[in-house]
């Protein structure tokens, strides 16, 4: 079984990616195993860069084969912001709760015909001695004027998804791992995995 190391400390995240890589012949294994692990800065201007730099580092320091994924929110009328920086939106002491209020202040103008947003994932996969491959996945939804359900992490009560008539956070995890951009990114992982493992 392949053991990889998947370059995340938010439990959310890597309860998600574990679900879906289970039946994989894949072992998943997160940072809290890696003590010596740096926090890595996520300083490039695209999803595609940081998610190089953190799976290339960890790989690295870990000796292992690592997963890395930078995601985030664009929403147009904010000129795509605040895309890489989703995680720290509100500042450096951010939270799910302080960039969601940033977010509805700053949308708070906007009618309901401009509200178009797109959750956005580059996952990073580095085998050590091979070229790092980018995987991505991309999930079209609107900005509520306020949150709705307490599921998911993050922008989740704030993404109304319209095929689904509701938003993120009142998906069952089953279907948001079926059409979120993380889950859409990891299945292609997932088929890279197979191939390669034959």
């Amino acid at each position: 079984m392949m053991e990889l190391v998947v370059a995340t400390r938010n439990a959310g995240e890597l309860k998600e990616i574990r679900r879906l890589l289970e039946g994989h012949g894949v072992s998943v294994l997160g940072l809290d195993r890696f003590p010596e692990a740096p926090e890595v800065e996520e300083d490039g201007d695209t999803f595609a860069l940081n998610a190089a730099k953190k799976a290339e580092t960890l790989a690295k320091v870990t000796g292992l084969p690592c997963l890395a994924d930078d995601s985030g929110l664009t929403v147009t009328v904010l000129q795509g912001r605040p895309g890489v920086h989703s995680a720290r939106f509100s500042g450096v002491d951010a939270n799910d709760s302080s960039n969601n209020l940033k977010l509805l202040d700053q949308m708070a103008l906007v009618p309901e015909d401009q509200r178009q947003a797109a959750f956005c994932c580059v996952m990073a996969l580095c085998l050590l001695d091979q070229p790092t491959r980018l995987f991505e996945g991309r999930v079209e939804g609107l900005i509520l004027s306020q949150e709705q359900g307490d599921g998911g992490f993050g922008y989740d009560p704030l993404f109304w998804v319209p095929d689904f008539d509701c938003t993120m956070a009142e998906l069952p995890l089953d279907i948001k791992n079926r059409i979120s951009h993380r889950g859409q990114a990891l299945r292609q992982v997932v088929a890279f995995l197979s191939t390669f493992q034959r």
